[in-house]
């Protein structure tokens, strides 16, 4: 069924690259000269630079997954280009997202590229700085405030959790972070460091705080799909444990269809480009469940998966549930 929508179109592609780089290379520019005038206006540029910056991801995103050109060493190449931009070394980020995409669901594989999920039993077995910890980091405040500079600024520099064998994802950090020292550098020497800095960071929290929400809200809703090894199947896991966001047109473009998830997972050669259309002409992925952007933000509450209900709670939600459970 999924079959015809899979094959990337060049020219498409290629709109896409021009029609999303050239207008936010413009927006830099004109947030640099905007700070001569004010820093409000800065930041209202901000807003459709982060978008497109954002929407750059997507790109990268699709060159990993091999939906965006014909020629996957071209691909390689955009993404890793792209991926300076975005402060994600591409094939670190790569491999960590097929690994997601592998075990997403799975509560024995929670290994890499998720948002990090306890079960109430696992919850409860915690000591209590154990599971203060767990709650800090599953606050609003930290998970799209200060996720976004740890993620992006420092952990994309120096993944540890990758595995030394990881050799080739391990020189593309390396190369991401000398062309990034060297943006760095040229940006010292001709527009000065601060200039940069107030730049710069508005547009790397902004696009992260958007990014990680966006993948928070597709996996981390009330009846979502966990379900241990032997039980668990990646169709039902594609189409049950990601959502699909409903968003106005002006949001779909600058996010690349990503709020079409359930399609992505369970086909993600798929380009995002051909999302909709595949949406559109197969009933089938229709019924899944759909979030708009105001249910979305209240799934940041839902924090703790409940085996015996098959469903996300919040903390507050532990005090109706028997102690016996754990």
């Amino acid at each position: 069924m999924l079959a015809p929508y899979r094959h990337p179109d060049t020219g498409r592609s290629i709109v896409q690259v021009l029609n999303t780089g050239i207008p936010f290379a413009v927006l830099w520019f004109l947030m640099y000269r905007s700070l001569a005038v004010s820093y409000w206006l800065t930041l209202l540029l901000a807003i459709p630079a982060s978008g497109l910056l954002l929407r750059l991801f997507i790109i990268q995103h699709d060159c990993g997954h091999g939906s965006f050109l014909k020629s996957q060493r071209l691909a390689d190449a955009l993404g890793f280009a792209i991926g300076i931009v975005t402060l994600v070394p591409y094939r670190y980020w790569r491999k960590t997202h097929a690994i997601h995409h592998a075990t997403s669901g799975n509560l024995d594989q929670r290994v890499f590229g998720d948002i990090d999920t306890l079960t109430v039993e696992e919850y409860r077995r915690r000591s209590r700085w154990g599971r203060l910890g767990y709650r800090l980091y599953r606050h609003p405040l930290v998970l799209l405030g200060l996720g976004p500079l740890y993620q992006f600024v420092l952990k994309h520099r120096f993944p540890a959790d990758a595995p030394r064998a990881w050799r080739r994802e391990w020189m593309d950090v390396h190369m991401t972070n000398v062309a990034l020292a060297g943006i760095v550098g040229i940006m010292w020497l001709t527009i000065g460091p601060v200039a940069f800095l107030l730049v710069q960071v508005p547009l790397t929290l902004l696009s992260g705080s958007i990014g990680i929400f966006l993948f928070y809200a597709q996996h981390q809703y009330e009846d979502t799909y966990w379900r241990r090894a032997g039980n668990w199947d990646f169709y039902e896991a594609g189409l049950r444990g990601s959502s699909h966001m409903v968003m106005p047109r002006v949001l779909q473009w600058f996010t690349g269809n990503i709020g079409l998830h359930h399609i992505h997972h369970i086909a993600s050669r798929i380009p995002n480009y051909k999302l909709q259309r595949c949406f559109d002409e197969n009933p089938a992925l229709q019924n899944v469940t759909r979030l708009t952007l105001r249910e979305s933000l209240r799934t940041l509450r839902m924090t703790l998966w409940d085996e015996d209900s098959r469903t996300l709670i919040g903390f507050r939600d532990l005090k109706r549930l028997p102690v016996s459970q754990s």
